[in-house]
């Protein structure tokens, strides 16, 4: 379950089909859920249906917190790939219309440009699971979703799960004081995406 690659060397090289852990299909046409911490289960409602791959970066801006100064997150930057190696969508924080442009991070396939926007409902660092200095795994609820120029191929998705994380945390140094505000940290980051439909939707 656990990677050992250096999220600097992936990105650089790009090896982005490199999907070992990816949950695998057990027949033709289905997938069976990922092993996760208990929190991260999606209930049986629903199913999984596309699994990828993402490389890109967590990034982060050095801004006030209290009486000093900490990195916050203001999004991530990342493109997923299937396990050919085939970009399948992009990644990022943009205002979603559902919720009357609240930010949130969103997929937008590279195909058709539909797109959903996901709001993190559970998250863990379990030890079992997450690898020392990873970004925590994550449960989404997609609050938002629209139609693209081409088809729809993401707007059926009910739930997302980030599993595998390498990276992406944000950086021990470098803001503390306030010479370093509105610095920014791109820091790189791996993980797996799991995509999820209500069972009895059509693949």
């Amino acid at each position: 379950m656990h990677h050992h690659r250096s999220p600097w060397t992936t990105l650089v090289a790009l090896t982005a089909a490199c999907v070992v852990a990816l949950p695998r299909p057990s027949h033709a046409g289905t997938i069976e859920p990922p092993v996760v911490p208990a929190d991260l289960v999606v209930s049986p409602d629903h199913r999984p249906y596309l699994v990828a791959h993402a490389v890109g970066t967590q990034n982060y801006v050095c801004a006030p917190q209290g009486e000093g100064f900490a990195w916050k997150p203001y999004g991530p930057q990342a493109t997923l790939f299937d396990d050919h190696g085939h970009q399948v969508t992009t990644h990022f924080l943009s205002p979603n219309p559902d919720e009357a442009g609240k930010a949130r991070p969103t997929w937008q396939h590279s195909r058709d440009t539909s797109a959903v926007w996901a709001n993190p409902v559970e998250d863990s660092l379990d030890p079992e699971f997450v690898e020392p200095g990873a970004i925590p795994w994550l449960k989404l609820e997609i609050v938002g979703r629209t139609v693209g120029v081409d088809g729809r191929r993401l707007t059926d998705t009910t739930f997302i799960q980030r599993i595998n994380t390498i990276g992406g945390i944000a950086p021990e140094t470098g803001c503390s004081e306030a010479g370093h505000l509105g610095e920014r940290a791109l820091v790189p980051y791996e993980t797996d995406y799991v995509f999820y439909k209500a069972r009895g939707r059509q693949k």
